[in-house]
């Protein structure tokens, strides 16, 4: 099911906390993340069904590696320019 509202953070920039963490060093704690929306607002659909996209296989290596849950309460924006996916778990303060 698609997100029916913006993200409560889309437009802002927040720290990343410590779930972060990945084993490419690409999402780390204390990083600064600029939300755009919910990931499957910007699509039409689940970050899991955009095959070809960087970002999201970037995101499945992240949850097939356990970090991250497997659902679609995930967030599109940008790390020092760069597209990512973060869970919403992994915004600001733990």
């Amino acid at each position: 099911m698609i997100h029916a509202e913006r993200h409560p953070l889309a437009s802002q920039v927040v720290v990343l906390n410590a779930r972060a963490e990945d084993h490419t060093g690409r999402v780390i704690p204390g990083e600064e993340f600029e939300i755009e929306d919910w990931a499957d607002r910007l699509w039409g659909k689940s970050w899991m069904e955009m095959t070809g996209d960087e970002a999201a296989r970037h995101y499945a290596i992240r949850s097939a590696h356990g970090r991250m849950p497997i659902d679609n309460e995930v967030v599109y924006g940008h790390i020092e320019g760069e597209c990512a996916l973060v869970h919403a778990s992994e915004l600001g303060e733990l």
